[in-house]
Formats: structure tokens, sequence, C-alpha cells
């Protein structure tokens, strides 16, 4: 005789389940597009039909960092939404692992840059002044120095005489360019008032005396406020590594693993908090199916 009442054994999440599913779509959206950008990129500058190409220019090629980017965005995308859709906790657990891993080289990175400081601060050096010197080679590369001395304030790798590596910058006799002994517009001091962009700003500035320089330009170079970004962001590296050691435990309890998840939240910075929501909530949803399938 049937008493009406059903059981109610162990049940995965549907809500986990399909908000790593949109999560994750998102991301994998996200990744082939980056990807877009990066491969039209190379078409308009004519890589793609010249594959040899790609080492001619002589700084760094900004869009390495979209098909890289792109390239594991597009993987992780992938494996959590297959892995979300068909309960498959190897995906799931791929999805895991691998942002952990990105999690950590991102620690080992700051923890190699604090160790081996002065070292670090040579290959920025080297890699700044290879830049400066590639920086009307190519506009990407243009746009990114740009960017960056900018977001820092700041003008070269150690100051704006580093600027005397690029040949249309230079002050020797011999350069008939219009920028002779200037700096780029990025590395000019903003005026509020101005709703245009002087880019003619830093043209001559550097014939003037340090004193009138600052002025006109910041005078930091981006070494040292690079030094000063990491120093600032020593808490957010301290809260990366608490997290990456938590999410190692291993448990089966979905409420322990909810207030771990809180913690971590609430321990890093907002730049972190997808990755550590989409471990969080991937770590979940294969607890409930491993509970599920133990009670089979």
């Amino acid at each position: 005789m049937m008493s009406g009442k059903h059981y109610k054994g162990q049940e995965v999440s549907c809500c986990i389940k399909y908000f790593i599913f949109g999560f994750n779509i998102i991301f994998w959206l996200l990744g082939v597009a980056f990807l877009g950008i990066g491969l039209w990129a190379w078409s308009e500058k004519g890589v793609l039909s010249n594959i040899s190409s790609i080492t001619d220019l002589g700084g760094f090629d900004p869009v390495w960092l979209f098909l890289v980017v792109g390239g594991v965005m597009f993987i992780l995308g992938f494996a959590g939404c297959i892995g979300a859709l068909r309960e498959n906790t190897l995906l799931l657990k791929f999805f895991s692992v691998f942002l952990g891993i990105i999690f950590f080289l991102e620690l080992t990175a700051g923890v190699l840059a604090f160790v081996f400081k002065d070292w670090i601060k040579d290959q920025l050096n080297f890699f700044i002044n290879n830049n400066i010197r590639a920086y009307r080679d190519d506009i990407d590369l243009q746009n990114l120095i740009d960017f960056t001395q900018e977001y820092w304030e700041c003008c070269g790798a150690f100051g704006a005489d580093d600027w005397n590596l690029n040949i249309y910058f230079n002050c020797t006799d011999s350069n008939p360019s219009r920028e002779k002994c200037g700096v780029p517009f990025s590395c000019c001091t903003k005026d509020p008032a101005e709703d245009v962009i002087n880019t003619q700003c830093g043209y001559d500035v550097r014939a003037k005396s340090d004193a009138e320089q600052k002025t006109y330009i910041h005078v930091k170079g981006c070494v040292p406020q690079f030094e000063k970004w990491l120093q600032d962001n020593l808490t957010i590296v301290a809260g990366i590594f608490i997290g990456v050691a938590l999410l190692q435990v291993r448990t089966t309890s979905s409420a322990i693993t909810d207030c771990i998840c809180l913690l971590l939240l609430h321990s890093v910075s907002l730049l972190y908090f997808p990755q550590i929501f989409g471990i969080c909530l991937a770590q979940n949803l294969v607890s409930d199916i491993e509970a599920v399938r133990a009670s089979w």
C-alpha cells in the first residue's frame, strides 16, 4: 500500500549547477571575444598572412596578451560549462584545479618578485627600455606604454631621460624629429580643465631644467611606481595565499565549504572575486554530485 510519502535523499543543487553553467558561458564567450580580437589584430598587421613577421617587432606585441588570456578563458569556460551541465566531476575538478594553478602562479610570481627583487627590477628595466626603443614601431605597443604611463603616473623605466633610447625622442644633434628632447603625451601631468588631450604637451620638455620638468610631466619612473604598487597590494597576495591553502582542504560538507568560501570572498580583492567565486561553486557542486553518487 502506497503511503503517499516520497523518500528525499541527497540532491544536486540546481541553483549552483545552472549558475556555474551561466557563469562559465559568459567566461567562455569572453574567451572567444579575446581570441577573435587577437586574431583580428594580427590579420590587420598582416601577421596571419606572414607568420614569420611575429618576430619582426623589436618590442612586446600586446596581441599575445589577448591570445593567451583568451585561450585560457576559452578552455576554463568550456570545462566549467560542460562539467556543470553534464555533472562531470572530472571537468569540474579540472576547472577548479586550473584556477587554483593560476592563483598559485600569481602567488609564486609575487614571492619571487619579493625575494629576487633586484633581478626582477633589472629585467623590468630591460623590458621597458626595449619597448621604449620600439615605441613607434607598433600601434598596439604604443597604446600599452601610454596606458601604463598614464595609469601609474610615470615616465620611462627610471625617469624621463630613458626616452633618449628612442630615435624620435633622443636629444642628439643629429635627430631631425620634432619630438626631439621630448616625451610621449602619456608622461604629461593632466590638466583637469582640458577636455581634449594635448598630444604635443611633451615636446621639448626634457630641454628644460629638472625643476621645470616637474610642472609638465611625471618625473618618477615606471619601475619604482610598479614596486610601490606591489607593496600596496601585499594584503591581496596574502589573501590569495590563504585562499589557495584553504581550497586544498578536502571536505564533503557543503556547509563547511560555504563558510570557507564566504571567508575567502571577504579576504581578497574584488579583482579576484570571479575566480574565487567560480572555485567555490565548483567545489560545492562536486561535493553535491559525489554525495548523491555515494547514496546510490
